[in-house]
């Protein structure tokens, strides 16, 4: 007999008693913080989660092992990208410091002045004009305050118009740079052409006289140029929207305002500019000569002194410089016949017996007037 037939009536009631456990288990529940949970549940995942909590650190210690130690064949190579990157951008800093150092000086060569926002006033919208085809708007600030007509009226986000009229004291009338009758010297900032923004009919903001042939790009950004005396240099002033081919060979170009136009509630009013010299503080010498041989190829080659002897003359091609000059001839006389003189090589040996020159002979006139004395003269 085998041991299951031997063994038959205690395995049926093992398997009995744990069927009752496991009915028992599901009945009976547990409870916890959560609510009640059976009992199987509890019993199962106690005894599971010592198991799963040993699978669960030792993933995670094989995963650290390979992530910081196993796997680092890229780290190397990644490295040196971001140094040879790092060595480009120190690079590219020390130049633009340079360059910026370099313009600097160049500014104090030429004495080169810009005017700086020194004073503002801050007013506030109290009404505008009324008038459709008018952009103005009537602020609380006039006479009183130190207000003059043309004066800039800008917002932290740019140029927004000038001051038209001033009323009374404390009213004055602004112009918006949609206005028709507005106008400011504007530059584009990427391709440095300069031109005039003006307001349409209809509000809009274009930037005018640019010639056709210039290449202009939507998005482009617009900045004041300081070329009217109104507005500081350097202000933003819109974008550029859209660009097609105008009138009288010029450019169409639509402008975005930087400010917004129709809501604004404050200002600020340029009442005094003033001009600065750059800072040269930490720039050493400025020297017109190293701006100089900076920019040009060369020097020009020095003309000859006055009274030398010029290249290619005539004692160069070896005539004496006492033959080229043609002696004062005697009155009466005949001019004495000059044998062209052909240069001979020079030898190896110096000569130390030159050939000696003849004078040519003197021949007398045929119709020459007798000597007193009797002899001819």
């Amino acid at each position: 007999m085998n041991f299951f037939s031997r063994h038959k009536n205690v395995m049926i009631l093992a398997v009995v008693l744990l069927a009752q456990l496991l009915a028992l288990a599901v009945q009976i529940r547990r409870q916890t913080d959560e609510g009640s949970v059976r009992l199987i549940r509890f019993a199962v995942v106690k005894a599971l989660a010592p198991f799963e909590r040993a699978m669960i650190h030792a993933g995670t210690g094989l995963r650290g092992v390979w992530n910081n130690y196993l796997d680092l064949r890229h780290v190397s190579a990644e490295n040196n990208d971001l140094r040879r990157q790092l060595n480009d951008l120190h690079l590219q800093r020390d130049r633009e410091q340079e360059d910026a150092r370099q313009a600097r000086r160049i500014q104090a060569l030429l004495d080169f002045k810009e005017n700086w926002i020194d004073k503002t006033v801050a007013a506030q919208i109290i009404g505008t004009s009324g008038v459709e085809n008018a952009h103005l708007l009537t602020l609380d600030k006039g006479a009183a305050d130190g207000i003059k007509p043309d004066m800039a009226v800008i917002t932290p986000d740019g140029a927004a118009g000038k001051i038209l009229n001033v009323v009374g004291e404390h009213v004055s009338q602004m112009l918006l740079i949609n206005d028709q009758t507005s106008g400011l010297g504007a530059t584009l900032v990427k391709s440095r052409l300069q031109g005039i923004v003006k307001g349409t009919p209809e509000g809009q903001v274009t930037l005018n006289y640019i010639m056709g042939d210039e290449n202009v790009q939507a998005g482009e950004a617009i900045i004041t140029s300081g070329g009217d005396h109104v507005f500081p240099r350097g202000l933003p002033v819109g974008t550029v929207t859209k660009v097609g081919m105008g009138r009288n060979l010029f450019l169409d170009i639509q402008v975005k305002p930087a400010v917004q136009l129709n809501r604004l509630e404050e200002v600020l009013i340029v009442t005094e500019q003033k001009p600065r010299e750059p800072d040269v503080t930490g720039l050493g010498p400025i020297r017109a000569i190293d701006l100089v041989s900076q920019r040009l190829p060369g020097l020009p080659q020095s003309t000859p002194a006055e009274g030398a002897p010029a290249p290619n003359s005539a004692s160069q091609n070896g005539v004496p410089p006492n033959a080229a000059t043609p002696k004062t001839a005697t009155p009466g006389a005949k001019p004495p016949s000059v044998t062209p003189q052909v240069a001979k090589p020079q030898s190896a040996v110096p000569q130390n017996n030159p050939p000696r020159r003849t004078a040519p002979p003197v021949v007398p006139a045929a119709n020459a007037a007798p000597h007193p004395a009797g002899g001819a003269r």
